[in-house]
């Protein structure tokens, strides 16, 4: 089987020719990594699930949105970066981690939320999406279409603490936001779906380590319900595309909603926030896991011997009859060891491999 025919057979919970694994690195540690295994090509090397991305493309020669307003008589540190909502990322001096300014932070009307300037995106050219998809099939490999996040993107534009009491004390001012960026996120999935894509992604931090955010009526009611109706458009496009949903943390208590509003794979489904077993035993029949490899216990700290012993613990407990999708919970930060590396790899290979 090709990585397509197992990534389908694993997201319908039928038992894949292999389990299909991948892991991100950060930028130093990638160095390391390619220096260690000898190719820049690290994915071939360790045999990663095989995706190919697709997205909307931004029509050549359209002029770029002015945001410099939105930062006259701002002191910026140097090496600040702006993202293409206009937010200022600021190097925080930590590995792969940004401190983030916001362009809205000093919002003094509804009207400003309204007013702020976005990509207008039904104008981006979406005519190769179709013929980049059946080249990724011709390939074996599995479509993916990244949607975008809302809460994330709406309080980096707002500001963390604004935007949280914006929900609280002016919700039309949250509800305004969150609608501008789901509106712009339905654009790009109806796109990838009359493309045919197989997976579609997105996803929202909505948990800590130990609980949801936020109150799970206001979650719903601002987050949940936008997401739902896109993934309902999605799936009335095309009714075997996958939907994809990241968030970190402790999200025990939505997924229930999730699955109802369909959601067929999370991510990273961290062991040191969740208890897998349950989630599995209550959920497995419905839902696909992409993660399971502690990036905060068992990479950075475990031994290799321990790194193996997790991934076969995983795959004979969650992935013999599809459903699984092994890796880290979240990027390889540099502390971890490159032979926890391999044996992840390795291991995937050993007790994932059924034909």
């Amino acid at each position: 089987m090709n990585d397509l025919e197992n990534f389908r057979a694993t997201a319908d919970h039928r038992r894949p020719g292999r389990i299909l694994c991948h892991a991100g690195f950060t930028p130093d540690l990638r160095r390391r990594v390619v220096d260690h295994v000898g190719t820049d090509d690290v994915g071939a090397h360790y045999d990663m699930w095989r995706q190919v991305g697709v997205g909307l493309r931004r029509p050549e020669g359209a002029p770029e949105i002015d945001y410099a307003p939105y930062w006259a008589g701002q002191d910026l540190p140097e090496g600040t970066t702006f993202d293409g909502f206009g937010v200022a990322m600021v190097p925080s001096g930590f590995f792969h981690f940004w401190g983030y300014v916001s362009p809205l932070r000093n919002a003094a009307s509804l009207k400003d939320i309204e007013d702020y300037p976005l990509e207008d995106l039904r104008a981006w050219d979406d005519s190769h999406l179709a013929g980049e998809v059946a080249a990724a099939h011709a390939a074996g490999s599995t479509a993916v279409g990244w949607v975008g996040h809302m809460y994330e993107t709406a309080w980096q534009i707002r500001g963390y603490e604004p935007f949280l009491m914006d929900m609280i004390e002016r919700p039309a001012w949250a509800d305004c936001l969150l609608q501008r960026l789901a509106d712009r996120n339905r654009i790009k999935a109806r796109a990838l779906a009359r493309a045919g894509v197989d997976l579609v992604r997105c996803g929202d931090d909505v948990a800590n380590q130990k609980a949801l955010m936020f109150q799970p009526d206001m979650w719903h009611r601002m987050m949940l319900s936008r997401w739902a109706d896109i993934w309902a458009e999605v799936k009335a496009i095309h009714p075997n595309v996958k939907i994809h949903y990241h968030s970190d943390g402790n999200v025990t208590a939505i997924i229930p909603d999730l699955l109802d509003a369909g959601l067929d794979i999370l991510n990273p489904v961290q062991p040191e926030c969740l208890d897998v077993d349950a989630i599995h035993a209550a959920y497995g029949r419905r839902l696909t896991f992409d993660g399971c490899v502690g990036t905060q216990s068992t990479m950075p700290w475990g031994t290799p011997a321990e790194v193996r012993a997790r991934v076969a613990e995983l795959i004979a407990k969650y992935g013999r009859a599809g459903g699984l999708i092994l890796s880290p919970t979240h990027v390889l930060e540099p502390e971890v060891p490159l032979a926890n590396i391999d044996a992840f790899f390795d291991a995937c290979r050993e007790y994932g491999t059924f034909d």
